[in-house]
């Protein structure tokens, strides 16, 4: 059943409260030397597991019934594996990948997006002591060339390809793959390839060798392969130990204890090729004895459907999503009264992450959690990367506001060191990666002298008089340029306030450009919320869409209300132009995770920004004049 969601003005409302949750407020130490800031935790990181899949092999034991992970049947209904049966299935996975000579040097790589089977082969994998890599579907999907997929199998060599679905994959498989690669596959078949059937290994025998693969295995071994979202070059695979895993689960308890209390359940479509998804999100669930539901949904206007049928379905303990997934989320809450009901029942935690999320939105969450609850959620964010695997920082500091990420969690140590008129956060500790495979100096590049790896973050205290209350991001600092004045641009921040600020209808923006005397914005649109926005249909092209008056009277309006705060050309933008070509991920111009590569976009799209800087392109809108 739904209702319309109406918020009334109530009489003497009381302060606002929050839902009871145990969140850990650890005490932090900050120093200063020569200009340089040091800060961490002043509580110490607990004893960890020697491997992430000993808590696996716990939770089998004390709770062998309960699910571990659940996803949809073809007819609707849930399937669900219970902790003893992962284990016995990962058992048998184990024993049967240890037949084809894998290691770090031959890897198992997964062609699938998220399924159960993908666990199964991935923790088997684990298990096994055999390094695997969850490789980006966009990379054999969407792509035209695969040269994303190419440069990956390249670096990897991998030994085995695990397979969802062989005819889906076929075109890249044949592209990219030697034919003398075997293949396991859950359905279909490849011609002229070595191949086994999911099923067949996993009806291997679990034996005395697999046992002792996972006994060998340690806080040093290899477990997977996971790769950057290549934003500034090609993508990097990072060594992700046992003990990466294990420290980022054990940093993420102490945050929040809640976990330890309570088992956690996700509702979750986040892709476990990215480490949100994949270390993250997964591990809370794994470490903590919880259970995952999979959600084959997508924080899109076609993919929520699928979210929303979930959510109506199970009560998660914590909501992790992007803001996207955000934005889509609250529409629905606000008008669904079963959601909310089943949304609510036992929600503790909301994360963000990726990008920032819109303080309207954020507003709107916390008015739908008062207005149905009588109290809000707590909203956390913080810093991580897939060389952290990935948290470093969590939003348990007193601030709430854009940009803040936090405090170092337990066993984290942040160095804030100038660089380029800003200071770059560098970070140290068990949870940060041994280097990138086969790239020894590009490792070199991004650690310091002291261990530090360097991050790329810009990071600034919330407060310089108050270094306790927490740092805040300030952008990339490859991102950031000079005008031709010798002003430096500092585009994260900037950029990041134009996405906030263009909701619904800006997806992303390029600031342009080096060595000019002004600003300008290549802006990507939501062209499905423009379309509606202009009153047209279908059979509109989207150069239509985005030519048409409400179209354009919105963008040049959403200009000068970002120049009303511009305090000089540094932060001024003097044109903006609406792209009705999307990025493209073959020209790096995209990454798989959907984020924009600035530097890419100005050098594909050169002739366009000359254009504009020439005033000689017709879908160019011109800011006011300067006030």
């Amino acid at each position: 059943m739904s209702s319309q969601f109406r918020p009334q003005a109530r009489p003497e409302q009381p302060p606002p409260r929050y839902r009871a949750v145990s969140i850990g407020h650890a005490p932090v130490e900050v120093t200063e030397e020569q200009g340089v800031l040091h800060m961490r935790s002043l509580e110490p990181l607990a004893a960890l597991p020697p491997r992430l899949l000993d808590r696996l092999v716990h939770w089998a034991r004390v709770r062998p019934e309960q699910t571990f992970i659940a996803a949809r049947q073809a007819d609707g209904e849930w399937r669900h594996i219970s902790y003893r049966a992962m284990l016995d299935s990962v058992r048998a996975i184990a024993q049967g990948l240890l037949g084809y000579g894998l290691s770090a040097h031959k890897p198992l790589a997964l062609l699938s997006g998220n399924d159960i089977e993908h666990l199964q082969v991935a923790l088997g994998a684990m298990y096994a002591g055999i390094p695997y890599c969850p490789v980006s579907p966009a990379y054999s999907l969407l792509s035209q060339d695969f040269a994303k997929l190419r440069h990956v199998c390249d670096l990897l060599q991998p030994g085995l390809v695990f397979v969802s679905d062989a005819a889906v994959y076929q075109r890249a498989i044949d592209a990219v793959l030697p034919a003398d690669t075997p293949l396991i596959s859950v359905r279909g078949q490849v011609a002229g390839r070595s191949q086994v059937s999911f099923a067949s290994l996993l009806q291997t025998p679990a034996g005395a060798e697999a046992e002792a693969a996972f006994n060998a295995t340690g806080p040093d071994s290899i477990a997977k392969f996971l790769f950057t979202s290549g934003s500034t070059k090609l993508p990097k695979a990072v060594i992700t130990t046992q003990r990466m895993l294990c420290a980022n689960q054990q940093m993420l308890l102490q945050t929040f204890p809640v976990f330890g209390e309570e088992p956690p359940v996700l509702v979750d479509w986040l892709p476990w090729n990215h480490t949100f998804g994949g270390s993250h999100n997964v591990g809370i669930v794994l470490y903590n004895g919880g259970t995952f539901y999979l959600d084959d949904g997508k924080p899109t206007v076609q993919g929520i459907a699928e979210t929303l049928r979930n959510l109506k379905e199970i009560s998660p303990t914590a909501y992790l999503t992007v803001p996207k997934g955000w934005e889509e989320l609250v529409n629905a809450l606000e008008q669904d009264a079963e959601l909310r009901e089943r949304f609510f029942a036992r929600m503790k935690l909301f994360f963000f992450a990726a990008a920032g999320l819109s303080q309207s939105v954020w507003d709107r969450l916390d008015r739908v959690a008062e207005l149905h609850c009588c109290e809000r959620i707590r909203m956390m964010a913080g810093l991580g990367m897939t060389e952290a695997a990935p948290s470093c920082t969590f939003t348990t500091g007193p601030l709430s506001m854009a940009g803040y990420i936090g405090l170092p969690a337990p066993g984290c140590e942040v160095r804030l060191v100038p660089l380029d008129g800003k200071f770059e956060g560098r970070f140290r500790g068990p949870h940060i990666m041994p280097g990138y495979w086969r790239a020894p100096e590009q490792t070199a590049e991004v650690f310091d002298e002291q261990g530090f790896y360097c991050s790329g973050d810009a990071i600034k205290l919330a407060d310089p008089q108050q270094p306790q209350l927490g740092l805040m991001f300030d952008g990339r600092i490859a991102e950031d340029f000079k005008l031709s004045s010798g002003v430096f641009v500092s585009v994260g921040p900037m950029r990041n306030r134009a996405v906030l600020e263009g909701s619904p209808y800006v997806q992303d923006l390029v600031i342009a450009a080096p060595d000019r005397e002004c600003l300008g914005a290549l802006v990507f649109p939501r062209l499905y919320e423009c379309r509606r926005l202009a009153g047209l249909g279908a059979e509109s092209s989207d150069a239509e869409v985005l030519a048409s008056a409400p179209v354009r009277q919105w963008f040049g309006d959403w200009l000068q209300r970002l120049n009303r705060e511009a305090t000089g050309n540094a932060s001024r933008l003097e044109w903006i132009a609406v792209l009705d070509e999307p990025a493209s991920i073959d020209r790096g111009e995209i990454t798989d995770k959907g984020s924009i590569n600035q530097r890419a976009v100005l050098q594909w799209r050169a002739a366009k920004v000359e254009a504009l800087y020439r005033g000689e392109d017709p879908t160019i809108l011109r800011a006011g004049p300067k006030l």
